[in-house]
């Protein structure tokens, strides 16, 4: 994936191309964020008490990362790697990490426990900023350079493990539309959009080391295992 610089990144619509293995670009859909039709759509934290999106980033720098939904399991092995941001990392560098989802408020507690995931985590459950972002609904195969490093298991186990949870939820549904799709974008603070990145397709995530980078930073965190900083 061919990263802007920092100076594009300032003046330019925020971009993101994928490479594919013969090395040839696959160029995206530019992707314009405005945050002016989003900012007043509400979002919900785990007690149903509803915010302002904009209350996410009018203070600091944040990464917002949108999930498809809970029940995804490629959704929810990149969380399970985001959770292992230590939080002092992310203090160090005055950033927060916040994770959407597209489910009801009453699967954030259950989606954390699994997981294991402390930061901060909200849902949009009428998908108001996923539709006015444009955010793709379906999926758009995309050959990458390298297989994500956050998903681990194969989509036969994966979809297996989903039917299971979906199952054995007290709550039996998809936990958010299984045809909407993610992204990431770093904003703030106030109302500057650093980055931005849609997901074709439910692997499509941006690597998360990518992005803490891109935040500013200074450490690349080794998420194979147990968190570990590397100085680089």
């Amino acid at each position: 994936m061919k990263l802007p610089s920092t100076a594009a990144m300032a003046t330019d619509p925020p971009i993101t191309q994928q490479i594919t293995k013969d090395h040839r670009e696959f160029k995206r859909p530019p992707v314009n964020v405005r945050l002016e039709d989003v900012e007043d759509c509400l979002i919900y934290d785990r007690d149903g008490v509803s915010t302002l999106f904009k209350e996410l980033y009018q203070d600091r720098k944040s990464v917002v990362i949108f999930v498809r939904n809970f029940l995804c399991h490629a959704c929810k092995e990149y969380v399970d790697d985001l959770s292992r941001i230590p939080g002092e990392v992310l203090k160090e560098a005055g950033l927060r990490l916040v994770v959407i989802g597209q489910s009801s408020h009453h699967h954030i507690e259950s989606f954390c426990s699994l997981t294991g995931y402390p930061h901060d985590i909200y849902v949009d459950p009428e998908r108001c900023i996923y539709k006015r972002l444009g955010m793709r609904r379906g999926e758009v195969s995309v050959e990458s350079a390298n297989p994500s490093p956050h998903v681990k298991s194969g989509m036969l186990v994966g979809h297996m493990k989903s039917m299971w949870r979906a199952m054995t939820s007290p709550i039996f549904d998809f936990q958010g539309d299984p045809r909407q799709q993610g992204g990431a974008i770093i904003v703030g603070p106030g109302s500057e959009v650093h980055f931005a990145h849609f997901d074709m397709n439910r692997l499509d995530h941006m690597p998360i080391n990518w992005l803490l980078q891109l935040s500013g930073v200074q450490h690349k965190l080794d998420l194979s295992d147990k968190p570990k900083i590397i100085v680089v």
